[in-house]
């Protein structure tokens, strides 16, 4: 017969109460630099400004003339998204294999770290998409428009610079993630890395790669919109001479334009999770 024991203290909680009381007083001092101020937002005069402010976005706007103007601007953000992700994918797979440990011939048939020379080589790609990573797209899109013009063309190569960093990053960290025992087994058996990644290790690494990229492509989406205030075309662009019309309705439009953007995205990402599951 099982009896109850009385209540033992718990061992984590002073190590919790510690994380806490250390996480209060590194954000405090962060608070005071960026000078925040909740109280702003409901001070009379400036609640009354933000409501006729807000008050502008209604009705949207649904004129046909608006609307075809809309729907070619979607099209121009979804290409921006679509080409600059197609431009980083194609850069960042083969960084991937190069700087991932999960196709080093030495640590997987000794099944132990690699050696030097195979650490050293993997460093400069390393390094490389830490640089294509480290910079924002708004940046890469404000040198553009100054190197091609304004347009969509600045957008896409900002898109596919950042994200060929990040999704070549995050790539080799998957590949790495993955059982090793499949591609030391075709490697043992003389199969050449490309077989070994192709059979060993992309299949394991599949559902994961493509969640990743479906989100990456959504933070495209994301990214073309505000690349728009800077000229490189889509929707941003697009809301950026509506705001200075102070044409509200338009506005609330391309808001709800591009909260349907996400969620077909979302949408699209949770379809191929369960399709690759």
């Amino acid at each position: 017969m099982l009896t109850s024991s009385p209540a033992q203290r718990d061992p984590a909680a002073f190590p919790r109460l510690l994380v806490l009381v250390l996480a209060l007083a590194l954000l405090w001092p962060g608070l005071k630099l960026s000078e925040l101020d909740i109280g702003v937002l409901f001070d009379g005069s400036n609640a009354e400004t933000m409501g006729v402010f807000l008050s502008g976005f209604w009705p949207p706007e649904h004129g046909s003339e608006f609307l075809a103007l809309l729907l070619q601007a979607t099209l121009e953000t979804l290409a921006i998204a679509t080409a600059g992700m197609a431009l980083a994918l194609a850069v960042a797979l083969p960084c991937a294999l190069v700087a991932t440990r999960a196709l080093s011939v030495s640590a997987l048939i000794r099944g132990g770290r690699p050696a030097w020379w195979s650490r050293a080589g993997r460093w400069p790609v390393r390094g490389l998409l830490i640089v294509l990573r480290s910079v924002p797209e708004i940046v890469w899109a404000l040198l553009f428009v100054r190197a091609v013009g304004l347009g969509p063309t600045a957008g896409v190569l900002a898109i596919a610079i950042t994200y060929a960093g990040m999704l070549g990053k995050v790539y080799a960290e998957i590949f790495e993630s993955v059982d090793p025992l499949p591609a030391r087994a075709l490697l043992g058996a003389a199969a050449s890395r490309l077989q070994a990644f192709f059979y060993g290790v992309l299949p394991q690494a599949t559902s994961e790669m493509l969640s990743y990229s479906v989100y990456r492509w959504e933070c495209a989406i994301r990214a073309s919109v505000v690349m728009g205030f800077v000229g490189a075309g889509g929707l941003g662009q697009q809301m950026d001479l509506s705001m200075r019309m102070f044409a509200g309705g338009e506005v609330a439009s391309m808001l709800l334009t591009f909260l349907l953007l996400v969620l077909l995205a979302d949408l699209l990402s949770r379809l191929l999770r369960w399709r690759f599951a």
